[in-house]
């Protein structure tokens, strides 16, 4: 499917979409509320990647029922063996967290995904597991999935290089309160850490206490065994999503002096990509958050300034301010944002190489990028099927000259199924189209 986007003067209101981050992990931890029985977890988000956690979660045995869109009652258990290969598809969060959870059992788990997520990194976590006493390995021998596990996890300490990715903290620190022994994990080079924050928010709620503390440059965790008791989890709305949004409205008003949006539903909470906030703000944009109320408005009354961003724990708001670097006046610099490497796609070369294509003057460095504001042209750009490309490259659109065709669109639906529906209640000019023939 490809995206066909027109310069476009952006206005209005739309609710944020609940947090992808924050429904990975209660439908995680919920289902191994063996003590609660059953949890609530309200305003969940219903994408592609949840999904396949909702299904991981019930081949590891929790019974799932999703009552409407706005509750899904998790009845949990202590994991046992899936009957099938766990199918994580595009999702390097179910991939991970499961891959621990397998570790908790006595047989065999097979875990594999997609063609993008079978190439994504996983052997510092595979390395920790063993350490922990489980047996898990690539069959590629490379890290990469298909992954095998057996478990059980008897507990210890391990060290792991989390630099690649915290996901690997956080499917360790899920599962190794169910360990058969306490679990010490040492962690270096910790990026995206807000996103492990979320972890320990979420266990927390569930009655689960971890020690957290400093060793030198290193961070410590210690979890002794004990049981999960979540019973109750409403999920927050997604900052990473909602950047998008509020993004498309200060693009705008920099071409046509136009462009306020408020976005509902985005309260405090662990999330790291609220830092979208303090960096509109240092590019010139009105923000107000009231936080009681859960409402985000910006207001931008001419031409951005260029900024300095360090995306060490935002590393999925990068393509967005690349997008805003690319319309604003002067320099912006994304700094220590290798990691980003190692996603769907490698988002530093993809998206340097994507909005090139528009005209933007960027440089791909090796841990970050250089954009040059200017003027965007309309181009035939490529999402590769990152949703994270395809939303940003949406937003490129909505500030270039001419037509913008973003191809792979569909992708989206990962995290923000409703993406190009709430541009569209926002006057976007965009619109979807399954085959060429349908644009002539």
């Amino acid at each position: 499917m490809r995206a066909v986007v027109h310069s476009s003067e952006i206005e209005g209101e739309v609710f944020a979409p609940p947090s992808k981050s924050y429904t990975h992990r209660a439908i995680a931890i919920a289902a191994l509320s063996k003590r609660s029985k059953r949890c609530e977890v309200l305003f969940p988000l219903l994408s592609g990647d949840t999904k396949a956690t909702m299904k991981a979660a019930a081949a590891f045995g929790a019974a799932l029922e999703l009552k409407d869109s706005e509750k899904l009652v998790v009845r949990g258990t202590h994991p046992r063996t899936p009957d099938d290969v766990i199918n994580a598809e595009n999702s390097g969060t179910t991939l991970r967290i499961f891959t621990a959870v397998a570790a908790l059992c006595d047989g065999i788990t097979v875990l594999t995904g997609d063609a993008s997520l079978r190439r994504r990194p996983n052997a510092p976590l595979l390395k920790s597991l063993n350490e922990l006493g489980a047996k898990a390995l690539s069959t590629k021998g490379d890290g990469t999935a298909p992954l095998i596990v057996k478990g059980k996890l008897k507990g210890g300490c391990t060290e792991i290089d989390a630099s690649i990715s915290s996901q690997f903290v956080s499917a360790l620190l899920i599962a190794a309160p169910l360990a058969e022994n306490p679990v010490e994990i040492v962690v270096s080079r910790l990026s995206s850490e807000p996103y492990v924050n979320i972890t320990l928010d979420v266990m927390k709620k569930a009655n689960v206490v971890v020690y957290r503390r400093k060793s030198g440059e290193k961070e410590v965790f210690e979890v002794e065994p004990q049981s999960y008791d979540l019973r109750r989890f409403m999920v927050p709305g997604d900052f990473s999503s909602a950047a998008y949004i509020l993004a498309a409205a200060v693009v705008s008003s920099a071409r046509h002096g136009v462009g306020r949006v408020c976005v509902r539903n985005l309260f405090p909470s662990a999330q790291g990509d609220a830092k979208i906030l303090e960096i509109l703000e240092e590019m010139g944009v009105d923000v107000q958050w009231n936080k009681e109320k859960g409402v985000v408005c910006v207001e931008s009354g001419g031409r951005l300034r260029g900024v300095r961003v360090d995306a060490r724990n935002i590393p999925d708001l990068v393509p967005t301010i690349a997008v805003l670097g690319a319309v604003a006046e002067g320099v912006t610099e994304i700094t220590n944002a290798a990691h980003l490497r190692h996603k769907e796609t490698d988002r530093l070369r993809a998206t340097a190489e994507e909005l090139s294509k528009m005209g933007a003057k960027i440089e791909e460095k090796s841990g970050g990028l250089v954009v040059e504001g200017g003027t965007l042209h309309g181009a035939v750009v490529d999402s590769r099927g990152d949703h994270r490309m395809a939303m940003a490259l949406t937003i490129a659109g909505l500030a270039a000259d001419g037509t913008t065709v973003v191809e792979g669109a569909e992708c989206v639906s990962i995290s923000y199924p409703s993406f190009f529906e709430d541009l569209k209640k926002l006057k976007a000019e965009v619109s979807l189209s399954r085959l060429e023939a349908e644009l002539l």
